[in-house]
């Protein structure tokens, strides 16, 4: 299928369903490098933006994918749509799928992938590698579809990232071994891929049980063999050295200047000279299929968001690191909370991000102009202007309200599900003595405002226990309801002196005024700000 016009060499973070930004803005062969982590578990959403600071999951759980992974017409055309891609492997595969586990939950999330892994390949320069990261569930099943899309000769590696500590739930009856791993599947393009070796420092065990030898100004070496792997067989020329006749990986010329130099050594006569390697000119031990120095993140650990399946940027740092070159194109279709952008801006990639929530989009904006401050990239698919938003706020009044919720960092009520809601579109938590936390209560009017929401919102105050009101408002207020704002009331902060109107109006003009609502101390444990780096490749962006 065809890819969309080209890009301007500049960042971009795209707002929409992923298989429809692919085919209409990422042309052929225009990436260097995938990384993708799609939403997926047996057991719970992948896709929980926010937490309560009590921990409630339910009143904050953001159900994007609800209707994704779920068999129903639209896996059905994705289904249709593998079978018309002209991919014969992949449909063959995603057919036997289908008879063998049905039209269930696990089927319609491989339809759904498999079209969006056939437009991954398309947007895949040669040279480029594709790395899907996904936990034991699913991965045999992805594992197959990546060799029908790809072919199976184009798989590279599966590795095993030790994400954490097994748990403890012997106790409670668990009959398992301790699950700790997650799954990163490597595809290749073609054989021209990009690749980059990397190395990680060798062990303190290591250097002390082989780097045991030491020249008189203290320089540590070891003996290495110098015998040619495989003999004749594999070319290697035969002759003596000191005595000793083999099969060596050295040209006679070669293995006489090592000698001259004092790199080759022989313990006592008789014995096969070995090669002298000195330790500081190692590279350490090269990064194996085994990824268990990588640990998740705990915490405040500095770079912690509120998304509780980040991964953390030194795992996306060594994938990019190996698989693309400075000045790359890094493409993450499912970008959650944005690390994977974070890490190319901060080793000099060219990046394009896509995430079908706007409060992740929002979450993304708010973490590159933190950690990279002047960063400029192009968003798209959110407002960007007055007039967007209110076009947005005509055309689907639920998706206004949840970009309206993530400008002021809201938490979205009951997830941002549609229906009923109280009088509630969202919450933001704050902490006035930075122990106890409040709650302001946020409704968001994309249509006509009067004097009756300020009533309405005034009871949900009262009702709720809440501290302060918001009311976003795409119109201008009347000076009745002004009026009757001010007549709520001001809630005094007896930690700080500081004193703040209970109802609170702000207009979409003002949202693009920056003008954010009147509370004393956001929770930490919501919104937290991300550490600015200080990467002198941060590259020039248009």
């Amino acid at each position: 299928m065809p890819g969309g016009p080209a890009m301007q060499p500049t960042n971009h973070l795209f707002y929409g369903d992923n298989l429809d930004v692919l085919r209409a803005h990422v042309p052929d062969a225009s990436v260097d490098l995938i990384y993708l982590d799609p939403p997926f578990n047996s057991n719970a959403n992948y896709n929980i933006l926010f937490k309560s600071p009590e921990g409630r999951q339910s009143e904050s759980q953001i159900e994007a994918f609800e209707d994704t992974w779920h068999w129903n017409d639209r896996a059905e055309r994705a289904f249709d749509e593998v079978m018309r891609s002209g991919n014969t492997g992949a449909f063959t595969l995603l057919r036997a799928m289908r008879e063998f586990l049905g039209d269930n939950d696990m089927m319609a999330y491989l339809a759904m992938m498999a079209v969006r892994l056939i437009e991954l390949h398309r947007a895949l320069k040669p040279t480029g590698s594709l790395y899907l990261h996904c936990d034991p569930t699913a991965s045999h099943y992805l594992k197959l579809l990546l060799d029908g899309v790809f072919g199976a000769t184009n798989y590279v590696n599966e590795i095993v990232w030790k994400r954490s500590d097994a748990k403890n739930d012997a106790g409670q009856g668990a009959k398992h071994f301790g699950r700790v791993n997650d799954i990163i599947l490597f595809y290749q393009k073609t054989n021209d891929r990009i690749w980059n070796a990397l190395y990680e420092p060798l062990s303190d065990e290591y250097v002390r049980k082989f780097y045991k030898y030491r020249d008189a100004d203290g320089r540590r070496w070891k003996m290495d063999n110098m015998l040619g792997p495989g003999g004749a067989a594999k070319g290697n020329p035969y002759y003596e050295v000191m005595g000793v006749s083999r099969h060596w990986r050295y040209s006679r010329e070669r293995m006489q200047q090592l000698i001259d130099e004092g790199r080759v050594v022989q313990t006592k006569p008789g014995n096969v000279p070995m090669y002298k390697r000195y330790l500081d000119e190692s590279k350490g031990t090269q990064v194996t299929t085994n990824w268990s120095d990588i640990s998740m993140l705990r915490g405040w650990s500095g770079e912690k968001m509120p998304y509780p399946t980040q991964k953390p940027l030194a795992l996306l740092e060594r994938i990019i690191s190996a698989s693309s070159d400075e000045g790359g194109v890094v493409l993450d279709p499912f970008c959650g909370c944005g690390t994977a952008v974070h890490a190319a801006q901060k080793l000099g990639r060219r990046w394009i991000g896509i995430d079908v929530t706007h409060l992740a989009i929002g979450l993304i904006e708010k973490r590159m102009t933190e950690a990279f401050p002047g960063i400029a990239f192009e968003v798209v698919g959110r407002p960007q202007s007055l007039a967007s938003a209110r076009d947005l706020a005509r055309r689907d009044k639920h998706q206004f309200e949840l970009w309206a919720l993530s400008v002021v960092e809201a938490d979205p009520w009951k997830g941002g599900r549609k229906g009923p809601d109280g009088g509630i579109d969202g919450i933001i938590w704050f902490k006035p003595d930075g122990r106890k936390t409040e709650k302001a209560i946020v409704e968001v009017k994309g249509g006509g405002t009067g004097v009756k929401d300020v009533g309405r919102l005034a009871q949900v105050i009262q009702r709720e226990n809440a501290k302060i009101g918001v009311l976003i408002t795409a119109q201008m207020p009347t000076r009745a309801m002004e009026r009757d704002a001010a007549a709520v009331g001001v809630w005094a902060n007896e930690y700080t002196g500081r004193k703040h109107g209970r109802l609170q109006i702000i207009t979409l003009a003002e949202l693009f005024q920056n003008k954010r609502p009147d509370i004393p101390w956001v929770d930490t444990t919501v919104g937290r700000q991300a550490r600015r780096e200080e990467s002198a490749k941060q590259g020039s962006l248009l």
